[in-house]
C-alpha cells in the first residue's frame, strides 16, 4: 500500500493526543484487519467476555439459583441493564429495559401505540431499514387495516437523506395519522435526523413519536425523556459491541406506563406477582412491561461488560472522537479519493451526521469485495455505497488514513475489476 499525498504523521499526532485511544486495548479486532464495520457488528471486548464468562460460570455452579443468587440476579437482569443504558439515551431508569430483538420491539411498540393513538396511519420514510416496514405493515394487518393505504412513506429528495420538513408535511397532509416512526440515523447514508423537531411537530399535531436508534445508540448521545419521545428501540450489537444477535433494548416514556403491550408475555408481568402465575396479565409499571419471553441470559450478559467500556470512556467523549474521525475521513475523500470516482453521501454538518460515512462510487460493490480481501472490513449497501465506520472506541486516525489509502489503491490499480458484482458483502 502506497501512502497518500496527505501526511500520515498528522494522523499519528492525533492518535497521540486522543484521550480515549487506550480503550482499543480492551478490544479484540481480528489480526491484520482494519475494522471499519462496527455499525454492523462491533468486535469483542475483554469486558463483554468477562461478563459472559461470569454468567456461564453462574449457570455451571448455581444452576437455577442464578435467577435469584447471581452477582446480578437473572430475574431482574433486563431491568438492571436498562438502568445502565438509560444515561446513554437520556431517560429515567424505569423507562428503559433490554428485551427481545429490535424487530420484535418494533412489532410490540408500534402495535401498542397504534392502538393508543388517535389516528390509524403510521408515517415512515422510504430510506428506512426494511425490517421496520415489514413489522409495521404486519401490525397494520393485525388491525384489519390496509398497509398500502395506512403506511405513509415520506420520499427522499436526493436518494440519501430525509428532510424533516417533509416528515412534518406528511403529518399535515394525513388527518388519519396517529404515529410517526423514524430512524435516528439512516442506515445507508448515515444522516442523523432531528429527533427533537420531529417529536415536537408530532405532539403539536396530536401524534405519537417513536424512533429506531439502531445506528446511533452508543455513539450519539440522546435525550429522549427531555425531548418527550414516546417510544424507541435499538439493537446492541453495533456501537454497543454486545455481540452477534445480542439482546435489544427499548424505551417507553413514563406517561405511557400502564398501556397493555401489543405482544404481551409473562416476562413483562409485574415482578411482585409474576410467579403467582395468574391467567390475568398485570403489566409492570415501567418499560419492563414490553418484555415478552424470559431474558436470554447468554445474549444479554456481554452487554453488561460492553457498557462498562462506554461508561468508562464517556458517551460525550465517544461522540467527539466519532465526529473527528469522520471529519478526517471526509477530508481524505475530498482531497485524495475524489479523483478516483469517490464521493461522500453523508451530511457534513455535525448535527446531521451519525457515526459512519457513506462512500459513494459507481463500482461500490466490487470495491467492497476488494477491500475485504485486503483486510479492510467495510460493507456495501445498494446501489452505490461503501459504508465506512471508524468506531471511536477501537479505531485510530491512522486506521482511517490507511483505509483511505486502500480505497485509492484498489481503484488506481484496477484491482476491483477482478471481482464480480453479486458476490457476498454483508
Amino acid at each position: 500500500m502506497d501512502e497518500l499525498d496527505a501526511d500520515p504523521a498528522v494522523a499519528e499526532r492525533r492518535d497521540e493526543a486522543d484521550p480515549i485511544a487506550g480503550f482499543a486495548e480492551r478490544f479484540h479486532v481480528p489480526d491484520e484487519q482494519i475494522y471499519m464495520d462496527g455499525n454492523s457488528l462491533g468486535p469483542l471486548s475483554d469486558d463483554a467476555e468477562r461478563t459472559l464468562d461470569r454468567v456461564v460460570d453462574e449457570w455451571r455452579e448455581r444452576g437455577i439459583e442464578g435467577w435469584t443468587e447471581g452477582e446480578q440476579p437473572w430475574f431482574h437482569y433486563g431491568e438492571h441493564l436498562g438502568d445502565r443504558l438509560a444515561p446513554l439515551v437520556g431517560a429515567r431508569e424505569d423507562e428503559v429495559v433490554v428485551a427481545n430483538s429490535t424487530t420484535v420491539n418494533v412489532h410490540t411498540l408500534v402495535g401498542t401505540f397504534l392502538d393508543a393513538a388517535d389516528g390509524d396511519a403510521v408515517i415512515v420514510n422510504e430510506l428506512d431499514f426494511p425490517t421496520d416496514h415489514y413489522a409495521i405493515r404486519a401490525q397494520l394487518r393485525q388491525c384489519d387495516l390496509d398497509p398500502d393505504e395506512k403506511l405513509v412513506v415520506v420520499e427522499s429528495r436526493d436518494g440519501r437523506t430525509i428532510a424533516a420538513e417533509d416528515v412534518v408535511a406528511a403529518m399535515d397532509e394525513r388527518d388519519d395519522a396517529g404515529v410517526v416512526f423514524m430512524p435516528s440515523v439512516l442506515y445507508r447514508s448515515g444522516q442523523l435526523l432531528d429527533v427533537e423537531r420531529i417529536t415536537r411537530a408530532a405532539h403539536d399535531r396530536g401524534l405519537l413519536a417513536g424512533f429506531d436508534l439502531a445506528h446511533s445508540v452508543g455513539v450519539v448521545p440522546h435525550d429522549l425523556s427531555a425531548v418527550g419521545v414516546d417510544f424507541a428501540t435499538w439493537c446492541s450489537y453495533k456501537y454497543l459491541n454486545a455481540g452477534p444477535g445480542a439482546i435489544a433494548g427499548l424505551y417507553v416514556n413514563e406517561r405511557h406506563f400502564g398501556e397493555t403491550p401489543a405482544l404481551a408475555g409473562w416476562w413483562g408481568h409485574e415482578k411482585e406477582t409474576q410467579f403467582d402465575l395468574n391467567m390475568t396479565y398485570t403489566p409492570a409499571d415501567s418499560a419492563g412491561a414490553w418484555q415478552t419471553g424470559t431474558v436470554p441470559m447468554l445474549s444479554a450478559a456481554p452487554l453488561e461488560g460492553s457498557l462498562d467500556v462506554i461508561h468508562d470512556a464517556g458517551i460525550d467523549a465517544v461522540r467527539e472522537k466519532s465526529l473527528e474521525l469522520t471529519d478526517y475521513l471526509i477530508e481524505l475523500v475530498d482531497d485524495e479519493l475524489a479523483a478516483y470516482g469517490y464521493g461522500v453521501g453523508t451530511p457534513r454538518e455535525h448535527d446531521r451526521r451519525g457515526g459512519h460515512v457513506a462512500l459513494e462510487h459507481d463500482d461500490a460493490e466490487r470495491i467492497s469485495l476488494a477491500l475485504r480481501d485486503r483486510g479492510v472490513v467495510v460493507d456495501y449497501r445498494p446501489p452505490n455505497v461503501v459504508r465506512v465506520c471508524p468506531s471511536p472506541l477501537y479505531t485510530s486516525f491512522r486506521d482511517v488514513y490507511d483505509a483511505a489509502a486502500h480505497c485509492r489503491d484498489v481503484v488506481e490499480t484496477g484491482e476491483y475489476e477482478a471481482y464480480d458484482a453479486g458476490d457476498d458483502v454483508t
